[in-house]
């Protein structure tokens, strides 16, 4: 038994050494500057989201809050074609720029919304189409930014903190304070 112990111990690495979760250089940050990998924001440990107006990074996409809007009651203006929500829409403003060297795609449901409980919220892709003039959006070129409004269906008495953008459902995200 000893044995085995002595060996997970040292194929292990010895269990004293810890793990960054600071910068490092192929992660992103919100301060602009290049990202190699699609991490996602590598903020310094212990270090506040980005807030509103701020540019974050997750792989190939830049992100910036630009708005947000809370209770809203209906998407879409038209009265034949628009969505109420279960609960209170809240719009979350955001330029997306493709930072790579090809067309990457965009996806709303890509995008989480944390409240203040800290309960995770999906976006509500219907009520996007209503929400946003021309949701056509699809593939961004690189160096094009395409507007979007992000819509999350929330709880009336709910109240959001944070929004996570990725540029892939498999990205690490970048956090954003919105609270």
């Amino acid at each position: 038994m000893a044995f085995f112990v002595i060996i997970a111990v040292a194929t292990s690495g010895g269990g004293d050494e810890s793990t960054s979760t600071g910068s490092s250089p192929t992660g992103s940050n919100s301060t602009g500057e290049n990202s190699e990998n699609s991490g996602g924001s590598s903020l310094d440990a212990g270090a506040a989201p980005a807030g509103i107006g701020n540019e974050v990074r997750d792989g190939k996409f830049a992100f910036t809050v630009t708005d947000v809007e809370t209770g809203t009651t209906q998407a879409g203006d038209n009265p034949y074609a628009n969505k109420v929500p279960q609960g209170q829409f809240v719009f979350v403003h955001v330029d997306v720029k493709n930072i790579g060297d090809k067309a990457q795609s965009y996806f709303g449901s890509n995008q989480k919304l944390i409240g203040v409980q800290g309960r995770e919220f999906n976006n509500d892709t219907e009520a996007e189409i209503y929400a946003n003039d021309n949701f056509t959006i699809g593939d961004i070129n690189p160096g094009n930014t395409a507007s979007v409004i992000v819509v999350f269906d929330i709880p009336p008495d709910a109240q959001p903190k944070t929004v996570e953008l990725h540029d892939s459902m498999f990205s690490g995200g970048a956090t954003v304070n919105i609270g």
